[in-house]
């Protein structure tokens, strides 16, 4: 069977919302609905018809994205899901076919996604990308290790964060350029990060915040929730769900972390989603206190191979004939040659020999600077046929900071 697809009309919302209800085993609230529907972008939101029923569906958010280098229009896949009755029928490859084609026509070479299972978007082109850290730290025994920076004309204030979103959105554009995977926030996004309706607090507390600052202005902020508990005995047991830890320099970064890690009635911190290089690592004279696990991120498409390559930055000079296997997008499938230094790059077809032969969803694994092809290589998922070239596109292609994206869209 075929399943026709197109993009919905707004009166076509609630099916739409529908088949993520049934896809992702969830009830929104309605406050949350709205702003899920008020940052919709109705005209790259498909779905696949089966008659009159929506079966399948996906969306896109046009985002400035962070990459090495610089920045670029990135299409932030999201929202894809299919109606439990209605897969293993070809729907999922049929949209995110549709959905690249489309992208590449708006003239976006790179597509990133959060993946709600790892094991999906592989198969479409997508690398793993950028991972990040969720840690517990218990608070007893966290001092800073000698040295640690300390401001004195910086001070702490408590704040509402509903009254403070002018701050945050100040620091977090002083940041948002220094890591790749970050992306500018529109109003929506804000919303959600400041949302707090009992459905967003989900037993959690209300949002707080304390933010670092000087006589110029601010130059950090936290954003956090705290359980409060207390055990048998009358010892405070509290934990603090940190969401956001933002700073423009390393002493009011550490003059956060101090905050939260000394907040009273609090034995244990918990961050969801921190970068692998996050500093508090450094910073902590007992790194034992931090208990993390390490899991994926951000996945990255190369859309257009050619125009994503050279559209990024290089730690490293690198001359390499790139032989790309592309079942997905045929225009990426061919030998590219890729010549870059940290001064510029060009990436143009070729029909030379190739010295490395890999899938897309490499390349886009290594796209932001992370892409361990060393162990790919090692994994036997690509082949090198000139020895010591797969060092040395991973060399160039490597960043600092490793990426990250801290914002799920």
């Amino acid at each position: 069977m075929t399943y026709p697809i197109r993009p919905i009309s707004e009166a076509e919302w609630p099916a739409f919302a529908g088949v993520l209800e049934e896809g992702f085993n969830t009830t929104p609230h309605p406050s949350q609905e709205a702003r899920w529907k008020a940052g919709t972008e109705f005209d790259r939101t498909l779905a696949a018809f089966d008659g009159d029923t929506i079966a399948g569906v996906t969306s896109v958010f046009s985002l400035t994205m962070t990459v090495p280098g610089g920045r670029l229009p990135v299409a932030g896949v999201t929202a894809v899901s299919v109606l439990p009755s209605h897969r293993r029928r070809g729907i999922l490859a049929s949209l995110m076919r549709r959905q690249l084609a489309d992208i590449r026509e708006r003239g976006e070479s790179v597509a990133a996604l959060y993946a709600s299972e790892a094991g999906i978007y592989g198969r479409f082109g997508y690398g793993r990308a950028s991972s990040n850290l969720s840690f517990r730290v218990r608070t007893e025994g966290t001092g800073f290790v000698a040295g640690a920076p300390h401001d004195p004309s910086l001070r702490l204030r408590v704040v509402k964060p509903a009254e403070s979103r002018a701050a945050y959105e100040r620091v977090f554009a002083s940041v948002v350029g220094l890591r790749p995977g970050r992306y500018e926030r529109n109003d929506s996004f804000w919303a959600g990060v400041l949302a707090d309706s009992e459905a967003d607090q989900q037993g959690a507390g209300s949002l707080r915040s304390v933010v670092a600052e000087d006589d110029e202005g601010v130059r950090g902020y936290a954003l956090f929730r705290v359980k409060p508990s207390w055990d048998a005995g009358g010892t405070p047991e509290g934990e603090l769900s940190l969401y956001e830890l933002e700073a423009v320099d390393p002493a009011a970064y550490a003059l956060l972390w101090r905050s939260v890690l000394d907040r009273d009635l609090v034995s244990q911190v918990q961050a969801v989603s921190r970068p692998v290089d996050d500093p508090i690592v450094a910073l902590l004279a007992n790194q034992r206190q931090l208990r993390a696990g390490w899991y994926d991120e951000l996945w990255v498409r190369l859309v257009e191979v050619d125009r994503a390559l050279a559209g990024r930055s290089y730690a490293a000079p690198v001359d390499v004939v790139l032989e790309v296997e592309d079942a997905v997008c045929p225009w990426n499938a061919r030998r590219w040659r890729l010549s870059a230094d940290p001064t510029g790059a060009e990436c143009k077809p070729v029909d030379d020999e190739p010295d490395v032969t890999l899938p897309v969803r490499a390349l886009g694994s290594a796209f932001l600077g992370d892409g361990l092809l060393a162990a790919q290589l090692g994994a036997g998922l690509l082949r090198e046929h000139t020895p010591g070239s797969v060092r040395a596109l991973a060399a160039a292609m490597a960043w600092d900071p490793k990426p990250w994206t801290g914002l799920v869209f």
